[in-house]
């Protein structure tokens, strides 16, 4: 179609790059979704939501917080997770998509600077890009160019407030941040930190409270925990001084323009954040299926395994990357190829997630395969 001549041509060259994407059915058994503790499906959060629609929570807001859209189930998470984290407040928002666009387009002022890790999520990009501050990317986990980026601003008469934005886990490579170093840089620039748990909450920590959990409650400490991967519902909950959500429901257009969350799902994440508060059985059950994962990776494949659920398998090449994920897809498992801009250039890779819904014994039969393939 001429019409969309342009469109067409930039699918082709993705296509020729071995980066086109389509959407696929989930299939095979789970080595590819964040559910890490195996809730999403769970009966305990069927019945948190069954439980819920029978006291007549409803399914949808019906409007934005600040119009009729505040529902008591809102209130009452947030009330609960600032409790939970241990913070001043926690705000409930959609996603932690629009979590991370709400915060870095809304916080951050026009005479500050956002240092970023270079391997953070695309969210905080487009935050970044929507706001009035100036951002520099910093090599991965380096807190010595951090530190640099910071005196060399100084230096050239930077006078506002410097935002430092990192992930407690990475998404891609399943590493940690140095957070011990993170916070003393922070608190020695009197910068702001802001800590990204969302592959972290639910998985470590006391109860599941994530990586941060010994500075949570700081007042140049803000994190961001979503509730759509270990806790298996939806949203997300940016928790902090009282002010930043203050700020958000008064300045983030992400917020102040968008229908509520739904309330039901409030619940269930209510349901979710109690399930982690009085039991740890399934936390025990993965940091058991991590600990086997770092003994056969290294054993089978000759590749260093990772500390967390997050396992990369990097293959460098795109084509190649889809075609081992093809080839494990095509046995059950169901393993995804993650291609740039996701990930660097030359960093294709299979992701491994390891999670509740996958057992042991179908990780090794899965480690056996690639072991062939590779």
């Amino acid at each position: 179609m001429t019409r969309f001549a342009a469109l067409h041509q930039h699918l082709e060259m993705l296509a020729t790059q071995g980066r086109m994407r389509t959407l696929a059915p989930r299939a095979g058994i789970d080595f590819a979704s964040n559910d890490y503790l195996g809730l999403a499906e769970s009966e305990e959060l069927r019945v948190v939501a069954r439980n819920a629609l029978a006291r007549g929570v409803p399914v949808g807001a019906g409007g934005s917080r600040l119009l009729r859209g505040n529902h008591p189930e809102h209130e009452a998470l947030e009330a609960q997770a600032a409790l939970y984290f241990g913070v001043e407040r926690a705000l409930f928002l959609a996603n932690g998509f629009v979590a991370n666009m709400a915060l870095f387009s809304t916080l951050p002022q026009g005479s500050d600077l956002v240092l970023y890790d270079e391997l953070i999520h695309a969210s905080v990009h487009e935050g970044l890009r929507l706001g009035r501050a100036k951002s520099q990317g910093v090599a991965h986990n380096d807190v010595g160019a951090l530190e640099a980026a910071i005196k060399d601003w100084r230096a050239n008469v930077g006078m506002g407030k410097v935002w430092i934005a990192v992930e407690s886990l990475y998404s891609m490579d399943g590493d940690f941040a140095p957070l011990e170093a993170l916070v003393a840089l922070a608190d020695a620039h009197e910068a702001v930190l802001v800590i990204d748990e969302a592959h972290a909450t639910g998985v470590f920590g006391a109860d599941g409270v994530g990586l941060a959990e010994e500075y949570e409650g700081r007042d140049n400490i803000i994190t961001l925990h979503t509730l759509g991967k270990a806790c298996g519902c939806e949203g997300a909950l940016v928790c902090g001084p009282a002010i930043v959500a203050d700020m958000l429901i008064n300045r983030a257009r992400g917020f102040i323009f968008s229908t509520a969350p739904s309330p039901l799902m409030a619940a269930v994440a209510r349901g979710a954040l109690d399930l982690l508060t009085t039991s740890q059985e399934r936390q025990f059950r993965l940091a058991a299926m991590i600990a086997h994962a770092q003994q056969v990776i290294p054993a089978r494949l000759g590749l260093v395994a990772s500390e967390s659920q997050i396992q990369p398998i990097v293959v460098g090449d795109n084509a190649r990357a889809m075609q081992l994920a093809a080839a494990c897809q095509h046995e059950g498992f169901d393993v995804r190829g993650i291609r740039p801009p996701t990930v660097p250039e030359g960093t294709a890779r299979l992701r491994l997630s390891l999670t509740l819904n996958a057992t042991a014994a179908e990780f090794d039969a899965l480690i056996d395969l690639l072991a062939g393939l590779l």
